[in-house]
């Protein structure tokens, strides 16, 4: 089809929604450069639940009979059929899912269904649609947040005493229980949890009534159609509801700190699957090999993550950049809301469905975790804190205990032997240097030692139950 030459319509499609103004159809290039059908198709669900809601009301209010909103209606269950049978037929005149719902409806429904776009535009409609879509999505997203805490949970609870290295700069520091360090990632990912119902509280108004920006000259009942539909309460504003996708950026900035959260899980699990840590095993079935060397084990799913963080901060930067700027009230720009907001609700829940798996069928190795904790070093802050205990200043013990790790680190003693000779120091603070003495020092409240552990697994525990009672 040439350039000039405009799309054909489809026999009693009527066009667009908009053909009345122009004397020609719009042009190939046109409709391929502003349709967003390729990608909104799966609003379908809430856009049918959106035009039912709509023709309800227009019924309530006397703008349509009863009789035509009954056609208006079983015109759209079948549509749905369609739809989620796999039948629908779209037709070159479909710009979006919106335009081919209603199309297909005055096809099924004739005059009645003509109807059916009384006092709506597509500019409430598609708003509409769309935080619809986020109130279930997202949801869905914090039952899968709230599933890898649970496996977080479980194996925090199955890992009892064992201990592992806990790392500042990526240097070992002080010993920590595994169960700790486990629960760090879920308790944050318990804060994403909550900043997903914060973020539907302001997702859950309806804009439907609001029409194209200035509401409406027909009796519509706004209040009432967004009970209909579930929410919360109605937009205040038209312009602003019709105008302002800041939901959309708040979405997208949970599920980039989502995928963040992951990115570090993956990070590590990159690490401690390495032979040079050795900390823990992957199951086969969440790992890979390599087409060319047979002795690999390649922990693709940590790495994945890692690298979708990346992907995440564009989808939201991007976004936020094609909000820049734009006067009220609705431009097309706001089509570009759908696409990165897709991309990242499915990038993330495949990571989340990922990550718990990789988590919950891997296997630790407690020996090698326990060997690198206890490195005598990493008891230097139980030593100095011992001369604490007995009256010196921190910065004092600091410096005495640094000057035996320095010595230590020229290995011709041990620190333990330098411990044991020094005059402010002896036989019981040596003792603070065997294995597995350390981690078992840590008494205050949240901290890494068995104690506080066991009241946090109780306080996590409580934690996911309540979040999963919200769900």
């Amino acid at each position: 089809m040439s350039a000039d030459r405009p799309v054909p319509e489809p026999e009693g499609a009527g066009g667009t929604l908009w053909h009345g103004r122009f004397e020609g159809g719009p042009t190939a290039e046109l409709m391929a450069f502003t349709e967003s059908l390729s990608f909104d198709q799966r609003l379908w669900p809430d856009d049918i639940a959106g035009s039912r809601a709509h023709v309800r009301g227009l019924a309530r209010t006397g703008i349509i009979s009863d009789l035509e909103r009954d056609q208006v209606i079983d015109a759209l269950d079948v549509v749905a059929g369609e739809l989620d049978g796999g039948r629908f037929v779209f037709a070159p005149s479909d710009e979006d899912i919106h335009t081919a719902v209603e199309r297909r409806v005055t096809e099924l429904a004739g005059p009645a269904g003509a109807k059916l776009h009384t006092g709506r535009s597509r500019n409430d409609q598609s708003a509409t649609d769309l935080r619809l879509w986020c109130k279930r999505e997202l949801r869905l997203i914090a039952e899968r947040v709230i599933a890898l805490q649970q496996v977080l949970l479980d194996r925090a609870d199955a890992a009892g005493q064992i201990y592992l290295p806990g790392y500042t700069h990526l240097q070992r520091a002080q010993p920590v229980l595994l169960a700790h360090h486990l629960l760090a990632h879920g308790w944050s990912l318990g804060r994403e949890v909550e900043r997903i119902f914060d973020a539907l509280v302001r997702i859950d108004v309806s804009p439907l009534g609001a029409g194209a920006l200035a509401g409406s000259s027909l009796p519509l009942d706004p209040d009432a159609t967004a009970a209909d539909l579930g929410f919360a309460r109605r937009f205040e504003n038209s312009l602003d509801a019709v105008g302002s996708r800041d939901h959309v950026a708040e979405a997208l900035f949970v599920l980039t700190l989502i995928g963040l959260d992951l990115a570090r899980i993956g990070e590590e699990w990159v690490l401690w699957t390495t032979d040079e840590f050795g900390f823990a095993r992957l199951d086969d079935g969440y790992a890979t090999g390599s087409s060319m060397l047979p002795q690999k084990k390649n922990p693709d799913i940590a790495e994945l993550a890692r690298g979708k963080g990346g992907r995440l901060i564009g989808d939201l930067t991007g976004f936020l950049a094609t909000m820049k700027g734009l006067p009220l009230s609705y431009n097309r720009d706001y089509q570009e809301d759908k696409e990165p907001l897709f991309d990242a609700v499915d990038q993330v829940r495949r990571a989340l469905g990922a990550i718990t798996g990789m988590i919950s069928t891997a296997t630790f190795v407690p020996e090698r975790m326990q060997a690198a904790a206890d490195a005598e070093a990493s008891s230097a802050t139980d030593l100095a804190e011992w001369l604490v205990q007995r009256g010196m200043p921190f910065r004092d013990s600091h410096s005495i205990v640094g000057a035996l790790v320095r010595e230590s680190l020229r290995g011709e003693r041990s620190l333990r032997a330098l411990v044991l000779e020094h005059p402010a120091l002896g036989p019981d603070a040596a003792m603070l240097v065997a294995p597995g003495v350390s981690v078992t020092r840590r008494i205050t409240a949240g901290g890494a030692g068995p104690i506080p552990v066991a009241v946090q697994l109780e306080r996590f525990r409580a934690s996911v139950a309540a979040l999963r009672a919200r769900i």
